[in-house]
């Protein structure tokens, strides 16, 4: 396995995004945070450890890497590729 893997690959293999170059496209907004540096080119470089924030389907996303996968496997397999620690989203007022 690898050490590193670019960021739009990543997303796409772990099944956050359903294909790269929508992940490109969020990576390029500029709103992609990887440990805290901004990353604006998909062909940044991640490593396990790292903590990605980035806006995805209208919340914050907040993950931590825990493997770099070698290919896009089932979902099962994806999920334990990240730990998931966004905040809950909010819950919605019912209008009353």
């Amino acid at each position: 396995m690898s050490d590193a893997i670019r960021i739009d690959k990543y997303l796409w293999f772990v099944r956050l995004t359903k294909t790269r170059s929508l992940a490109q496209a969020i990576i390029t907004t500029g709103r992609m945070r990887a440990s805290g540096r901004i990353i604006e080119r998909a062909h940044g470089l991640v490593r396990v450890g790292e903590v990605l924030t980035f806006p995805l389907n209208g919340r914050v996303r907040v993950i931590r890497i825990e493997a770099i996968p070698e290919r896009r496997g089932p979902a099962p397999q994806a999920r334990i590729c990240y730990t998931d620690l966004s905040p809950a989203p909010e819950p919605h007022s019912s209008g009353n």
